[in-house]
């Protein structure tokens, strides 16, 4: 895909429509879900803390659709990693030294060459971690510069009964004169 990625309908409707364009009838408009989303089973203790933290917000600002439950999954799976590299990086350091080598001489005697230091396996795994969080971020718009373009805007509260208590509305599609048949006569075989 080149170019800018489009920017969901509910974030444009958000921000006011900042382009007037016309916005898309076919996009998917999937219901918020519950502030009370539970986070899935498989999610370690981390993630699910920061789930119970994030999904209320996200929730309450009507970003947080059916759709964007794997999405935030994943957030909370990156955030997680991030979270458990930064400790170990804490723990052992920015730089670690690597194991030394024994090596036996000819002579059969062992000599041990000192280890190098080197950068900890545990910075990579923090960074690939917070990149994939940020690009999450940018998605849900929960960064400084996303979140300054979007207006606060109040969402109705969701009943799960009005699909049954209100009324249907039927869209009437008007049909082309050339597809109207004029009434067949009497007698006629058509």
């Amino acid at each position: 895909m080149r170019g800018r990625k489009p920017t969901p309908r509910v974030l444009r409707i958000l921000l006011g429509n900042p382009g007037r364009r016309p916005l898309g009838p076919d996009e998917p408009t999937p219901p918020v879900v519950p502030e009370t989303q539970a986070a899935p089973d498989w999610l370690d203790d981390g993630a699910k803390v920061e789930w119970g933290r994030l999904a209320p917000m996200l929730v309450r600002e009507g970003v947080l659709t059916e759709m964007d439950l794997d999405a935030l999954t994943a957030y909370c799976v990156a955030w997680s990693t991030w979270k458990d590299a930064t400790q170990q990086i804490r723990r052992f350091g920015m730089v670690i030294k690597t194991g030394g080598k024994t090596t036996k001489g000819p002579d059969g005697k062992e000599t041990t060459t000192p280890g190098y230091p080197m950068q900890s396996p545990y910075i990579s795994i923090a960074n690939k971690a917070m990149a994939a969080m940020k690009g999450l971020m940018t998605e849900f718009g929960m960064t400084p510069s996303s979140r300054n373009r979007v207006a606060r805007v109040e969402l109705p509260p969701i009943n799960p009964l009005d699909r049954f208590t209100k009324a249907r509305t039927i869209d009437v599609v008007p049909v082309p004169a050339l597809l109207i048949l004029p009434p067949a006569k009497k007698g006629s075989t058509q």
